[in-house]
């Protein structure tokens, strides 16, 4: 059996998953964070049951990839009961969505969430009229405090083996009529979806389903057409806002019968939005909790990455010791494989771990959403739709989810300049470089001055594209979740599972690629592959040995770092380079060529040539940008 996840932004669907799931998805706060399908496995009553986690969506209407792959998810057999899983502090909200499950006739568990801030709204749900309404198990519940989940699953365990169907929504007179007909014109059409639905995503004018159907039976065209002209002239709007107001007028009828409303209590939490959502102050408060964040990574890392590398070095001597000539292959190759491994934990991990486990509790805390906030009126004024925001938020955690979130803006336009710039946000990864090499040696505020000039020349190029490519933003709602206080292992789990990226993916690829630099310098094949990279270097003014490190820097962004202390022979990179070419070669890592993993993925979600435009469009900010810090830091130094 499979039990499907379902839920509008910020319901606390992958806090549920997670609970269950052993924290295996991410627990954002915005749509498109969970973009790919996430599975897991649970036991109840002693079966052992598939749960998988679906993208997050504020409707089914399958105007963007995501919602019809969702869909097209949902009534495959591959699911046999569905969780839908609402926010009970914002009930007529999600049930609009819900009326759209209930379209679809699949089998329903409505899991109710957030009671405890329900509560606090003065909020009172009945549990049992819900339930009579829409015909399906309603399930009281709070996923972040594990309250309610035991029931919950076990009663969809129930559902999904009875094959129990929820209540079918009823629409106004003159659609159901329309309906009727039409679902006695499709009779013998296939689809993946059932007769009534089909018949519902004809009449508000779902352009695939239309084109479906039309393949099979033509005559219905005509027919259709009719009806939709009806509505049009009898409401006086288009029969898809038609269909939409019908659904929320539904879910608001089941919200006043089920809702008490009663004296809401004023707390700390909605005070706080006063100053951090402040025109003015949030900004401020912004800046300073960047650079707060920015001096707690510093000041931890800064803290262990010296005895670690300490112990390191002493390894590297005693291991040299053993060898009558330290110069031969084998030592080098031995040196190189402590090196790739020393690169991972002492000069990474000190600062990769403080920044995940921090960017969780900002997640977890409701803080990044209110960033995207106070960033909106900024895209718009860089010509850019409200949601592109999304991708940036997550690319700081990785580029490859910020890509992959470029699912939910609907125009072609918007995803590609999306895309371009989100491989451009300083994720974990290069941060590490920019912690490693420009905190630790020249301190954080130079970090945190490379940080801000890297969302600049974000912005700036944002201007640029959409300059050449013009048209309108449309703005954004967002909805604002509630501060909460996150659980410790809510947020050590989801670092965890970021840092298991890393050392399950990145750290091989650090060793491997360390013992392959050794192996290139003792048969002398790096200097030919520092030739090839030595113009851009020469104008970089880096020596000509970061080549090999640029070059395999595009497998892993860490592999940059932990090779150029290879290459250069020490990993003390201040007996090496000079603060000049430190913020230069940060700052040209920071923008040049995604990572292998990100260029895969924008392959698949925009083809190949838009890939190699971001390539190359990449590759020439980063000469751009490192040249312009280059000047800068030769000011200062």
């Amino acid at each position: 059996m499979r039990i499907a996840l379902i839920g509008q932004p910020n319901c606390g669907k992958s806090t549920l998953f997670n609970q269950v799931a052993g924290y295996k998805a991410e627990t954002g706060n915005f749509s498109g964070t969970t973009v790919t399908f996430t599975e897991s496995k649970v036991r109840v009553l002693g079966d052992v049951l598939g749960v998988v986690d679906l993208p997050g969506t504020y409707s089914l209407a399958g105007t963007n990839p995501a919602e019809r792959e969702v869909i097209k998810y949902l009534t495959s057999n591959a699911v046999d009961v569905v969780i839908n899983v609402l926010d009970a502090s914002h009930l007529s909200y999600g049930l609009s969505m819900t009326v759209e499950m209930l379209e679809l006739g699949v089998p329903v568990v409505i899991a109710l969430n957030m009671m405890d801030e329900a509560d606090r709204l003065g909020i009172r749900v009945d549990v049992e009229q819900l339930k009579a309404l829409v015909g399906a198990p309603v399930i009281p519940m709070i996923a972040s405090k594990g309250r309610g989940i035991q029931p919950l699953f076990v009663t969809a365990y129930h559902v999904g083996r009875e094959k129990k169907l929820p209540h079918q929504p009823i629409y106004s007179t003159d659609i159901e009529r329309y309906l009727s007909s039409l679902i006695h014109d499709l009779e013998g059409v296939r689809s993946y979806l059932n007769p009534r639905e089909v018949a519902i995503k004809l009449l508000e004018g779902d352009q695939e389903i239309l084109a479906d159907v039309l393949s099979q039976k033509p005559e219905v065209a005509e027919k259709l057409a009719t009806y939709q002209k009806s509505l049009k002239v009898d409401r006086g709007q288009s029969p898809e806002w038609v269909i939409n107001s019908e659904r929320i007028g539904l879910a608001d009828k089941f919200a006043k019968q089920v809702i008490q409303q009663g004296a809401r209590r004023i707390t700390f939490r909605d005070k706080l939005d006063d100053v951090l959502l402040h025109p003015a102050f949030g900004y401020v408060f912004l800046v300073l909790i960047l650079f707060g964040f920015f001096q707690l990574v510093y000041a931890i890392g800064g803290l262990i990455e010296p005895p670690l590398m300490g112990l390191f070095d002493q390894l590297e001597v005693w291991l040299l010791s053993l060898f009558t000539d330290d110069s031969g292959f084998i030592p080098q190759v031995t040196v190189a494989l402590i090196q790739g491994i020393s690169g991972g934990v002492a000069i990474v991990l000190p600062y990769l771990v403080p920044f995940l486990v921090g960017l969780g509790f900002l997640e977890d805390v409701g803080y990044l959403p209110r960033v995207a906030f106070l960033m909106d009126a900024l895209m718009h004024k860089l010509g850019l739709h409200g949601k592109s925001i999304v991708p940036f938020i997550l690319g700081f955690g990785c580029n490859v989810p910020a890509i992959m979130s470029t699912r939910i803006l609907e125009d072609k336009r918007e995803r590609f300049i999306s895309a371009a710039l989100s491989t451009m946000v300083p994720c974990a990864a290069r941060l590490a470089v920019v912690f490693g090499l420009v905190a630790y040696y020249l301190g954080p505020v130079l970090a945190l001055g490379i940080y801000l000039f890297d969302l600049f020349v974000i912005a700036l190029t944002a201007k640029l594209l959409s300059k050449l490519v013009p048209d309108e933003s449309p703005g954004l709602i967002l909805e604002m979740p509630v501060y909460r206080v996150p659980t410790l292992k809510a947020v050590a789990s989801k670092a965890w599972w970021r840092i298991r990226e890393f050392v399950v993916e990145a750290w091989p690829l650090l060793i491997v690629g360390s013992v392959m630099l050794s192996v290139l310098n003792y048969f002398d094949v790096s200097r030919y592959l520092n030739i090839l990279v030595r113009p851009l270097s020469w104008l970089l003014g880096l020596p000509s040995q970061v080549g090999v490190p640029l070059i395999f820097g595009v497998l892993r962004k860490e592999l940059s770092l932990v090779m150029l202390g290879q290459a250069l022979g020490s990993m003390d990179f201040a007996m090496v380079l000079n603060p000049v070419q430190m913020i230069t070669y940060a700052v040209f890592v920071v923008f040049y060529v995604p990572c292998l993993a990100t260029m895969i993925v924008i392959k698949k979600e925009l083809g190949t040539k838009m890939m190699w435009q971001i390539i190359g469009l990449t590759t020439l900010i980063a000469t751009l940008a490192g040249l312009v810090a280059r000047g800068f830091a030769m000011i200062i130094f």
